[in-house]
Order: structure tokens, then C-alpha cells, then sequence
């Protein structure tokens, strides 16, 4: 049975996937765990972006100090490959960090430093968690790289040893990720799932999260967006090619209930950017690593979302100095109506007033 979708309805099952309704999760946990996955980025023109796409989906409830919590204390979320994930994701982590690292290179520096690894996790069960420029540098053959992690030896080892579960972020403070042995973070006792069932089962959740997907997406080095072929065949009018639909999401279509949302740049309802293009006629590229004088939108434009369609670009920053929220620009795809605008315009507002900062400019204050 091959599905036949309008491009609505597939925005709409899309959007349902990524708990954008007017539906809002009950909680940070069950936000992680439906979504499978939160990016970890340093940016803060306005906020984290873990911080925006939990403020997205949970609304003014939600404050950073939750995710630490549950990060910190009750461990019911935990970082791995770049990405904050709910721990009860972490049996089917488990046999990939067993296959970790890929790279024959990466492999034969660990074989080569096996003493430096030894005595890094003596360290780290006696004295962890501990900062990377903590752990003393005693490897046998340093790291070589083109890039920034030439030479950083403790750094890159622990970035290994964290990809092959031996070792797990613990917490994070204004120096950085400590670093701890992973028995101390991750739970004891943890079911063994096979290689095929995990695989099987993260590519299930990760079609869930999306709603309607390609059966192959773009290549990631960690966190793939590809579903093969599971959950059911899909066209959609006027786009080309084959889709997977999740089953479950079917019936979103016909259930939407609509709101409007200020997105991060690196949520993953806009991750892919020819997804966006395809069924939401959306263009948007992130303009942070471009010169000012070659930016459309903004340094790190919030995506608008209102109701199953975006419409336009947030251009603001938080001064936090002056307890400001500074609109640069509201940029419109199309001239918005009145009901469009008013609902922007409010949600933009709420955004200041959970960042504790007063929206000015562009038509604020």
C-alpha cells in the first residue's frame, strides 16, 4: 500500500513527529525521548539551542536548570556523540560504542597509547569527574591532525573513550564537560539488546521523531537521519521520489491542531535542509560562519513556524547586559495579516519574558 499525501498533510504528519501542535509534552524527559536526540552547541545569541528547542515544544515551564537536574543528578539524560539523549536510549547505544572507534587511525592511536588509556581511567576512578586539561598528557604517540585536536592528547583520548562507553560525560561547568569513568554515570545493570534489534529499533524512533522521511537521508558521522525502509511508502503531490511515513502518524494529519514557534536554527525539524525546501517550500541556511555583509536573515535567525507552514526568520539577540531582548529584524516571506503577525509578535514576547529580558526594536518597545 503506497500512501498518498497532500504536501499539508505531510507537513503536518512532519510536525506532529517533532511536537509542534498546540499538544505540548508533558516533560523535558518525554520531550528527549520522543525527539531521540537534543543537539549540543555552544552558540548563545539568544539561548543554548538545548535550551530553545525544549522552550519550543514545552513553553514557559521550562527553564535550564531542568535539564541540568536531570543531566547532573538524576541521570535520566546523558551526552554522547554531541547530543543529550534520555538514558533509557542507552541500551541501544551500547553495541555501537562497542564498534567505536571507526577509523583505523583512531584505533591504532588507542593500541599504540594503551598505557596512557590505563592510566587516564586509574585517574579518572580515583580523582573523577575531571576537566580534560586535568588529565595529566602521557601519551606514547601524540595525535595528529590538520585541525584544532593536533596534539591535544588527553582531550582526544577521552573523546574516544567517552565514543567507546568506557568513559561518560558527567556534568558540565564554565570550564567545560568533566569527564568520569562510566559506571559512575551510566546504570549498572542495563539490558543487552543485539546489534540488528538496536539498529532496528533507533531507526523506528528516529521515523517516529520525523513523521515522513526519506529512506536515505544525508550522511551524519554520529546521529544518521536515514529510516531504510521501515514504516510505510509514501508520495507526496508535487515532490518527487518515494517516502517512509510512520503508521502511527497517519491519522496527525487529520488531528493537527496549529500554533505558532520560534525554532533553533539546529532543531532538527529544519536539519535537513532539502526536507524543508520539499515540504514546506522553506529556504533557510544558518548565517553565523558567514561576513556580516553577505547575511539575508541574521547571524543565528530563529526559523518561524505558524501553524503547519514557516513563514519567515527571527533576526534578534539577548543582551543580557542591558536586559534586553534586541529585534534586528522580523523578515517575512510573505507580508503576514494581521492574525499571522499578532501570533509572531506574541510568541516573541513570550520568548523575552522567559529569557528575563524586555524585547526592544523592530517594532517592540
Amino acid at each position: 500500500m503506497v500512501h498518498r499525501l497532500t504536501r499539508e498533510q505531510a507537513r503536518r504528519i512532519a510536525l506532529h513527529g517533532q511536537l509542534l501542535t498546540a499538544e505540548r509534552p508533558a516533560g523535558v524527559v518525554e520531550t528527549i525521548d520522543a525527539l531521540t536526540i537534543l543537539p549540543i552547541d555552544p552558540t548563545s545569541a539568544i539561548a543554548p539551542s538545548v535550551d530553545l528547542i525544549l522552550w519550543s515544544r514545552l513553553g514557559w515551564p521550562y527553564q535550564p536548570a531542568d535539564l541540568v537536574r536531570l543531566f547532573e543528578e538524576d541521570r535520566a539524560v546523558f551526552e554522547w556523540g554531541g547530543f543529550y539523549r534520555a538514558m533509557t536510549d542507552l541500551p541501544l547505544l551500547l553495541p555501537e560504542m562497542r564498534r567505536r572507534p571507526e577509523s583505523a587511525q583512531a584505533r591504532e592511536w588507542l593500541a599504540a597509547n594503551d598505557a596512557f588509556r590505563r592510566e587516564t581511567l586509574a585517574r579518572l576512578r580515583a580523582e573523577g569527574p575531571l576537566h580534560a586539561s586535568e588529565v595529566p598528557d602521557t601519551a606514547q604517540v601524540s595525535w595528529r591532525s590538520s585541525g584544532w585536536t593536533n596534539n591535544r592528547n588527553s582531550q582526544q583520548l577521552l573523546e574516544l573513550l567517552v565514543l567507546c562507553g568506557d568513559v561518560a560525560v558527567a556534568s558540565r561547568d564554565a570550564a567545560g564537560r568533566l569527564f568520569d569513568v562510566a559506571d559512575r554515570v551510566y546504570p549498572r545493570e542495563v539490558p543487552e539488546v543485539s546489534d540488528e534489534d538496536a539498529a532496528r529499533e533507533r531507526a523506528e524512533r528516529r521515523l517516529a521523531a520525523f513523521g515522513i522521511a526519506r529512506a536515505k537521508g544525508l550522511a551524519q558521522p554520529i546521529e544518521p537521519i536515514s529510516v531504510g525502509e521501515l514504516g510505510e511508502e509514501a508520495v507526496v503531490d508535487g515532490v518527487d521520489g518515494v517516502w517512509r511515513v510512520d503508521p502511527e502518524a497517519l491519522a496527525a494529519a487529520d488531528d493537527f491542531v496549529p500554533r505558532t514557534a520560534l525554532l533553533s536554527p539546529l532543531d532538527r525539524a529544519v536539519f535537513d535542509r532539502r526536507r524543508l525546501e520539499e515540504l514546506f517550500a522553506y529556504e533557510y541556511v544558518l548565517e553565523m560562519y558567514k561576513p556580516a555583509a553577505k547575511r539575508r536573515w541574521g547571524y543565528f535567525a530563529l526559523p518561524v513556524l505558524h501553524g503547519d507552514r514557516f513563514v519567515g526568520k527571527l533576526d534578534a539577540k539577548a543582551d543580557r547586559k542591558a536586559g534586553v531582548l534586541r529585534i534586528h529584524a522580523l523578515h517575512e516571506d510573505e507580508p503576514f495579516d494581521d492574525g499571522t503577525r499578532g501570533a509572531v509578535e506574541a510568541e516573541i514576547r513570550d520568548l523575552a519574558r522567559w529569557l528575563g529580558l524586555a524585547p526592544v526594536g523592530a517594532g517592540f518597545g
